[in-house]
């Protein structure tokens, strides 16, 4: 999985906001705010991650279980294919 590189994470004010630029800017009538969870698993899919790669790196970065962490990152990341930023 990738982001779409028509979307930029920028930290604003201390909020973590995904931002659409390009042709993107003109269709995207949304705007995106992510949590600090959020903003780390964004970060990591900056490169190319399996599933299993952003698990790795949620449960040696926080305190979670791993059935916790794969629902959050499953709910993250089909979010953002369903606003078409993630690729699969």
């Amino acid at each position: 999985m990738k982001l779409s590189k028509e979307f930029a994470l920028r930290e604003i004010a201390g909020n973590y906001i995904v931002i659409p630029f390009g042709e993107k800017a003109l269709d995207f009538n949304a705007m995106i705010t992510l949590n600090e969870t959020g903003a780390f698993l964004w970060k990591k899919l900056e490169e190319e991650r399996s599933e299993k790669e952003l698990l790795d790196a949620m449960l040696e970065e926080y305190e979670v279980d791993a059935e916790t962490a794969r629902g959050h990152i499953e709910k993250f990341c089909e979010k953002l294919k369903t606003a078409g930023i993630l690729e699969p």
